[in-house]
């Protein structure tokens, strides 16, 4: 692997653009956008505030740059590099502002979430959405950009609307059968639409798009229910990770459940491979404890190897405190790869685990056990190659052939907090609290990882 040199940024602000060509970075009030192959800066663009939210078109021509504390949404052409747009929600506040598909629309969400406007770039029109939900996922687009839906509150009940994109005009309205809706998104396909309850009620809701109920799924009743929820991206497969710290698999066909996914303490499937990080040790000659300027360095600096762990395997666990909102218990997050050949997840009561799963077979195939507390994990666009940080100075890297341990080379502790993917899944930016890094995976070694015999890399 070969890594470039730091830059800087702010609030983990960094996107590559759809078509892979460029990479744009916030740094308090500037916005950069660089060569996403040479990393040299093409524009550089000055906002009023500092930026809050960063988003792509979807032709990648344009940046979308939100500055919610202002109440104000700044658009720059790559194109046309003089040309650019504000828009000003005044009074009413923003707290959310995202692109619609063509990438001529900007949607803003009031304060309150007392309406969405939705802002025309070529024509200068607007057009006022009421009702919109505050939830986790109110907002979802089909994959084809033609419809969209949105969670509504009214008269004390959940509604859904389905608009379409090309003219904004309602196509469906309809109540759902939800005591607190807490999230929607469509099936890839863009044919089925999911709808689930807030965690005080376990309830997933599939519709179609004309609003019929194709079906109602609860596993459970009088327990925390739903955290997390995926479709598989052939829209075959909808995971479901509930608080019990099982996932639950729905097939298209019936949508009845084909299997669930456990997440024990203790691994003694002898078919499950266990992925230990350890430190390595110091190679021989070296003094035993290092100088006290080393010592005082950060753990998370010194390198790691993976060891293939005996049956069986206890994880570390975490004790939730009871008495508190918000348990750290359940499946907090979970994916599936581009193949939809695996899935992802982590139970976050035991935070230093990744879990892979084997769609085709329905069984665990392997699990990662981290030194530290898994921040995010996200799978190359491209194969099914899984990166994983914890927060440390490394990134973690899966495939079918095996994982391996990456040091990222630099001076001082470079943390890396979040990643993000080239969408060729050739590179992936490494994010940290003040600056960031990219990571390029040479030819040879993506090759092997895709398609080597399964082992122990470090």
């Amino acid at each position: 692997m070969n890594f470039s040199e730091l830059f800087k940024l702010s609030s983990l602000l960094c996107k590559f653009s759809p078509d892979g060509k460029y990479l744009a970075s916030c740094v308090q009030y500037r916005l950069v956008v660089r060569d996403a192959n040479t990393l040299q800066i093409l524009q550089l663009y000055t906002c009023l505030d500092q930026i809050q939210h960063l988003e792509w078109s979807a032709d990648s021509l344009f940046i979308l740059c939100a500055l919610y504390k202002r109440g104000l949404v700044q658009v720059w052409s790559l194109e046309q590099p003089e040309w650019h747009c504000k828009i000003d929600e005044g009074s009413a506040g923003l707290v959310a502002s995202c692109w619609s598909p063509d990438g001529r629309h900007i949607l803003n969400t009031t304060e309150f979430h007392l309406r969405i406007t939705v802002w025309s770039l070529c024509t200068k029109s607007v057009s006022y959405i009421k009702y919109p939900k505050a939830c986790q996922q109110g907002i979802t687009f089909t994959r084809d950009g033609r419809y969209l839906a949105l969670a509504e509150r009214r008269d004390c009940r959940d509604y859904v609307s389905i608009f379409v994109c090309s003219d904004w005009q309602l196509l469906r309205h309809f109540d759902t059968d939800t005591q607190d809706l807490a999230g929607i998104e469509w099936a890839p396909n863009g044919c089925v639409l999911a709808v689930w309850d807030s965690c005080l009620e376990y309830k997933v809701l599939l519709y179609s798009l004309d609003g019929r109920l194709l079906s109602a799924f609860c596993a459970y009743e009088w327990s925390l229910g739903i955290k997390s929820v995926a479709w598989s991206p052939s829209s075959q497969f909808l995971a479901i990770g509930s608080y019990d710290g099982k996932v639950r698999i729905l097939n298209h066909v019936t949508w009845k459940m084909i299997t669930e996914f456990g997440h024990p303490a203790t691994v003694n499937n002898p078919k499950i491979v266990v992925y230990k990080e350890a430190e390595k040790s110091p190679p021989l000659g070296h003094l035993a404890c290092p100088p006290p300027r080393v010592a005082a360095g950060p753990l998370t600096s010194s390198e790691s190897k993976y060891e293939i762990a005996s049956m069986p395997v206890s994880l570390q666990t975490l004790k939730p405190a009871a008495d508190r909102a918000n348990p750290r218990i359940g499946i907090g997050a979970l994916a599936f790869s581009p193949d939809n050949y695996f899935l992802a997840t982590r139970n976050d009561s035991v935070p230093n685990a990744v879990w892979i799963w084997d769609i085709r077979k329905l069984r665990p195939l392997a699990v990662l056990e981290q030194l530290c507390t898994v921040r995010a994990f996200q799978w190359g666009p491209q194969q099914p190659r899984l990166a994983i940080c914890t927060g440390g100075s490394k990134v973690y890297l899966w495939s079918p052939a095996g994982c391996v341990s990456v040091q990222v080379p630099g001076e001082g502790d470079f943390q890396v907090l979040s990643l993000c993917w080239h969408p060729s899944g050739d590179s992936l930016a490494l994010l940290s609290k003040d600056h960031f890094c990219l990571c390029f995976l040479e030819m040879e070694e993506s090759m092997r990882m895709a398609f080597g015999q399964r082992g122990n890399c470090t």
